[in-house]
């Protein structure tokens, strides 16, 4: 099963905040879309702050011609070259490697982009599957940390070449 990663535009934010049924772009949602709309409208906000600063990082995860999920930046690199990574899989087409493939094709594009040294990540102490994910991928732990909303995290970095 090939997964790719494709960059998302604002009209396919719209398109998938309708969850409808209407093929958009040769593409189709899947059972009970990607997310709940409060997630897809944060996601959309942080692609929005991420084109207005000239940086390409928020795309939608296709496979077989389906979006399945959503990955990208929370912000564009630093002036030190760390860019921190997100990933989120429908929960209809979890645990068939698409984050992991997804999570390689950002670190594919990372390996490309001077700007790029040292990719980030951070994972709910609880979420096994997203830790394997970043472990598959050469992440390593680097610590732990509170988070208010999101409880205790752990954090992760993999340097690019570049780095």
């Amino acid at each position: 099963m090939e997964t790719t990663i494709v960059a998302a535009t604002d009209s396919d934010f719209e398109w998938m905040l309708q969850g409808n049924e209407i093929v958009h772009r040769g593409l189709r949602l899947p059972p009970g879309g990607i997310d709940e709309r409060s997630l897809l409208e944060h996601v959309r906000g942080i692609a929005a702050k991420l084109r207005e600063q000239r940086c390409d990082g928020t795309w939608m995860i296709v496979s077989s011609r389906e979006v399945v999920g959503l990955c990208g930046y929370h912000q564009p690199p630093s002036a030190q070259g760390d860019v921190e990574i997100g990933y989120n899989i429908a929960a209809s087409r979890e645990r068939r490697g698409h984050a992991t493939r997804a999570v390689a094709a950002i670190l594919a594009i990372a390996e490309n982009d001077p700007a790029i040294r040292k990719v980030l990540a951070s994972t709910p102490v609880q979420n096994i599957a997203s830790q394997r994910v970043l472990e598959r991928n050469g992440f390593a732990r680097i610590g732990e940390r509170s988070d208010l909303e999101d409880g205790e995290l752990i954090l992760w970095r993999i340097e690019t070449n570049s780095g």
